[in-house]
């Protein structure tokens, strides 16, 4: 029964991790603006099409990886400072849609410029090996993915409690117009919460193309809705809850994947039933009881709006 069921757990980790690093950027972006950033897994989609056609050009994979990473946060950071910053003072509903339409614009454009057919994302050396690990094969990214995504949020939650800019996004979070009458330049601290989020989505590109190695324009659409499920569950706001979250929706959702397999070979049910059809829904039911029985998530702390 073990032999059936991990191979599912470890690409539920792997997965989870994925969407870890990309939940924290809609996290601390709505920790900063209050604004759900839609455009964020389509930057997501967008750093495994600057991959392709990088590789394809023909730059060497060891300079293709930081380059996808430096160009991935360049585009967040210009994506705020052209969508986001001139609807600074304007209603959080124009800047949702501001963020609709960049979703909408980046897809667009790389239809465009693919002509909407299938890029195949580059092979990375080791990474995509192959390796057996208690009996289950797998990809070595799979590996990989989660120590590197602890690795990452560690790194991570050290900058913003020991830092400069750090101590000034704690701030901006807790009391952003107290912040701007104490001196902190706001539109530098959003900036660079816009570039270590997108910063974050780039790793997860190269960390999920390198499995799912087919590339379009929607294919930041489904990680990036799963991504912003997790951070909702987890407590939208929190980095550890978004993280929290996102490997147990990574987790679920893969064994749901596999559980026609496990019940089967567990002999409770004949045959296949289809079950593995409901794992993207299991995601967004999650959403719909975590926001009717907790609407804080996990870790969420409670806001009180000041009158």
């Amino acid at each position: 029964m073990w032999n059936t069921v991990f191979p599912y757990i470890l690409s539920g980790i792997s997965v989870g991790g994925q969407y870890a690093l990309i939940a924290i950027g809609y996290t601390m972006v709505y920790g900063i603006l209050r604004l759900i950033n839609f455009a964020h897994g389509d930057v997501f989609m967008v750093a495994g099409i600057i991959m392709v056609y990088m590789a394809a050009s023909g730059v060497p994979l060891w300079l293709c990886i930081p380059l996808v990473l430096v160009l991935t946060a360049l585009i967040g950071f210009v994506i705020e400072r052209v969508a986001y910053k001139p609807l600074r003072s304007a209603p959080r509903m124009s800047a949702m849609i501001s963020a609709i339409g960049v979703s909408y614009t980046l897809q667009n454009l790389v239809l465009y410029i693919t002509g909407g057919l299938n890029q195949i994302y580059p092979t990375i050396p080791w990474i995509s090996d192959s390796v057996t690990i208690f009996g289950a094969t797998t990809k070595r990214v799979t590996i990989v993915t989660p120590f590197l995504t602890i690795l990452l949020v560690v790194a991570l939650v050290l900058l913003i409690n020991h830092t400069k800019i750090g101590m000034a996004m704690r701030a901006v979070s807790r009391d952003f117009e107290t912040s701007q009458l104490m001196g902190i330049k706001i539109n530098s601290v959003i900036s660079m919460t816009f570039v270590i989020g997108t910063f974050l989505a780039g790793v997860a590109s190269i960390l999920y193309f390198t499995n799912y190695t087919t590339v379009i324009q929607t294919s930041g659409a489904m990680p990036g809705l799963k991504a912003f499920v997790a951070a909702v569950f987890g407590g939208i706001g929190s980095i550890p809850g978004a993280v929290v979250g996102a490997f147990i929706i990574g987790i679920a959702e893969n064994i749901i994947k596999g559980l026609d397999i496990i019940l089967f070979k567990a002999g409770i049910i004949p045959g296949p039933v289809g079950l593995a059809t409901f794992s993207d829904a299991f995601t967004f039911a999650l959403l719909i009881i975590i926001l009717a029985v907790k609407p804080t998530g996990l870790f969420g702390e409670k806001i009180t709006d000041k009158v």
